[in-house]
């Protein structure tokens, strides 16, 4: 392999924000592998996995260098506090054939990150699925992320029907 194919697609101080969704998807994935606390596991990524290091550790080496913290831990705590809905909210959208249960714990994670984040409204869905679907590509290599793309597609949709339906801002009680 050339030196260009050996290096991550994803430049994480050119993309703080995607950065931060990775990591997010990786603290939710360690929230509902080991039952921890969600601020517990913010503190962990704060103190330990983000920034860059003297001997230039990467996100091979368990590092996640130049992300937007304030986003990161916005996701983590805003999936955490909307957990039920949110996973009530996949399984209506999947076919009753895919439960939930059945998706990739990793997949999970994402999806919870990307509607957690969705219900801010701070960013557009069209740009929210497509970073998504480029956290999925950074994860799986087969049909995940044409899922990510379905799911979210329907999930934002949805949201935006009731938004516009009630007036609220999506995911905001009247």
């Amino acid at each position: 392999m050339s030196g260009t194919q050996d290096q991550p697609k994803l430049k994480s101080a050119q993309r703080p924000r995607t950065a931060a969704r990775v990591a997010a998807v990786q603290a939710l994935f360690q929230i509902d592998q080991n039952g921890d606390r969600p601020d517990s596991v913010i503190e962990q990524f704060l103190v330990h996995r983000f920034g860059t290091t003297l001997d230039g550790q990467t996100y091979d080496d368990g590092r996640i260098p130049e992300a937007d913290t304030q986003l990161f831990s916005a996701i983590v705590r805003d999936s955490a506090a909307s957990h039920t809905a949110i996973m009530q909210t996949i399984s209506d959208t999947l076919p009753a054939t895919w439960p939930i249960e059945r998706l990739d714990p990793v997949l999970r994670a994402l999806f919870l990150a990307a509607i957690a984040e969705a219900q801010s409204g701070d960013t557009p869905a069209a740009v929210l699925i497509n970073e998504y679907m480029d956290v999925a590509h950074g994860f799986f290599s087969g049909d995940e992320p044409r899922l990510v793309n379905g799911v979210l597609d329907t999930v934002f949709k949805q949201m935006k029907a009731a938004q516009d339906h009630d007036g609220s801002p999506a995911g905001q009680p009247d």
